[in-house]
């Protein structure tokens, strides 16, 4: 076994892990001690029993092959008896979580800054996901934000770089490290879920579609599932080859970064089905032939229709969205007759609602949609159910909309963000807002008549924790609603995110244009908090 080498540091300002890990720039990551301060005190903070199983994977972004080398080192002078790594480096989001559950191993390191764009100018990420396969819940993020303010040292072993290219078994540090076929155990566990007889029929029968990897990990994924496992042609994957840089581009699917695809759709001889995911293969965009399915919508659709998949037939326990998501699931929920649970932006606040048993699916309307079968949200796994759906009922995805709307009413719904704004103008409108709170009750705003105005606040039912200041909520009469939220998803600057929602009923205008229908609640945010005022802008950067 070779020497343990302890090699001393200190704490570097700003290290403080979020939601989603911690996230800066490539050259941020690049410093000295740096990404070994982060991983040293989530093994410090974690204890890994000796001998415990490790999941090391990435988005397969700039400087990914450089920290799992490092973090392979690191696990084995921490006691660690075996790391499973993809190869290449390579490991989606959903495909990390899945590997961890399957292998049971204690944990993994997942090197992603999710959707955000990649290459040596631009960002990089690192989060830890627990032995369920879910993201770390605070109580650990908080514990290793604790640890990087104070930690002295990080512990290694002297050894080469490892093949990651190369499938098998090489030992370091006196720890097995695995290789492994990075798509083979989630594309198994994917047959297992859906009919995949039932959509390779319905591909041999015409059904065609477009998937965009957007040059980002499930390129490799979507081409072994959709091209060959069912049976769609050569070339329906597309931007299917991971790149360190995305090829340049921003792989966050949504209407500005996959406007090709939009197009596309919306154009003359359009496939069936167009979808795409973002860089680690946790997001998803769905457009039918002519039709937009927002991300709040698929979660309702997809919940309305999930029995049509064999694995999901005669359970579906209960639906989780987030806060700001729309209510679309809310009234699939009371149709069926389950619980519809609303919690925090956070794919671990429904992580205890899943193990539970207390729900099946479970969305956020950033594009994120998953069920119980890992506990990440899964791009590849919602497309999956949409043409398992598609494939069942032999049906267009215009179609489905259009009778989900009929039954159930209709949420319009849009996402306004503002990103890179000045931090303190952001925390100054977000301060006004909470010390208005009470006064906006019974307000008009035109039309729009303040029902409840609050500050949200959750309490997980499974373990009594409270999570407060998750962002603020104003409800109007009707059923309408603004939301104002601040990111932390990005590595420069605040983003504000506002939420706009319109609810019409089933005998209303199911088919307007959304802008259009959502302009009462722009006036009313924009009446309400001051954006303009605070932030200089007079429009959103990114509407979705």
């Amino acid at each position: 076994m070779s020497q343990i080498v302890t090699v001393p540091t200190q704490p570097f300002e700003g290290q403080a892990p979020g939601t989603s890990g911690l996230r800066k720039k490539v050259k941020v990551f690049q410093q000295p001690n740096y990404a070994e301060n982060f991983i040293q005190s989530v093994f410090d903070v974690v204890s890994p029993e000796p001998g415990a199983v490790l999941v090391i994977g990435g988005d397969g972004r700039f400087h990914n092959r450089t920290v799992i080398q490092q973090a392979i080192r690191m696990a084995a002078a921490n006691g660690y008896g075996k790391v499973l790594v993809g190869q290449g480096g390579i490991l989606s989001t959903p495909a990390a979580s899945n590997v961890i559950r399957k292998y049971k191993a204690s944990g993994g390191l997942i090197l992603s800054a999710s959707h955000n764009p990649g290459g040596p100018d631009e960002d990089f990420g690192i989060k830890y996901n627990i032995a369920n396969g879910g993201p770390a819940p605070e109580g650990v993020t908080g514990a290793v934000l604790d640890r990087t303010k104070e930690i002295d040292r990080w512990l290694t072993v002297e050894a080469d770089d490892i093949d990651l290219d190369t499938p098998g078994d090489v030992t370091v540090g006196g720890m097995t490290v695995s290789v492994i076929d990075p798509v083979a155990d989630y594309a198994d566990l994917m047959e297992e879920l859906f009919d995949f007889d039932a959509i390779r029929a319905a591909v041999q029968g015409g059904l065609t579609m477009r998937f965009d990897a957007m040059s980002a990990v499930t390129g490799p994924y979507a081409t072994e599932i959709l091209e060959n496992r069912l049976g769609f042609a050569k070339g329906t994957v597309v931007n299917g080859t991971p790149l360190e840089d995305f090829g340049g581009h921003h792989p966050d699917p949504n209407l500005i970064h996959a406007k090709d695809l939009y197009d596309l759709m919306m154009g003359e001889g359009a496939p069936d089905l167009g979808a795409a995911s973002d860089g680690d293969g946790d997001r998803n965009l769905i457009i039918g032939r002519g039709r937009f399915i927002t991300p709040s919508d698929s979660l309702a659709m997809l919940a309305a229709n999930i029995e049509c998949a064999p694995a999901y037939k005669g359970r579906l326990t209960g639906i989780a969205r987030s806060m700001p998501t729309s209510a679309a699931a809310d009234r699939v929920a009371e149709a069926l007759g389950v619980p519809c649970f609303e919690t925090p932006t956070g794919w671990k606040f429904f992580g205890n609602l899943l193990d539970a048993g207390k729900v099946t699916i479970c969305g956020e309307e950033s594009a994120g949609t998953g069920s119980d079968h890992v506990r990440e949200k899964d791009g590849l796994w919602a497309v999956l159910l949409w043409l398992n759906i598609l494939a069942v009922r032999k049906i267009s995805v215009d179609a489905l909309a259009r009778e989900h709307w009929a039954r159930f009413g209709r949420n319009y719904y849009a996402r306004h963000d503002y990103e890179g704004i000045e931090k303190t103008g952001a925390d100054a409108l977000m301060d006004g807002l909470k010390a208005r709170l009470d006064t906006l009750p019974g307000k008009a705003f035109g039309a729009l008549v303040v029902a409840v105005a609050d500050s949200f606040s959750y309490t997980d039912p499974v373990d009594g924790s409270v999570s407060a200041n998750q962002g603020i909520r104003v409800l109007f009469e009707g059923g309408s609603r603004v939301v104002f939220r601040l990111s932390g998803t990005g590595t420069q600057g605040a983003t504000l995110r506002v939420y706009l929602e319109n609810y019409t009923g089933p005998d209303g205008d199911l088919d307007a244009e959304t802008g259009d229908m959502l302009a009462p609640q722009i006036a009313a945010a924009e009446a309400i908090a001051g954006i303009v005022q605070h932030t200089g802008r007079t429009a959103p950067d990114v509407i979705t």
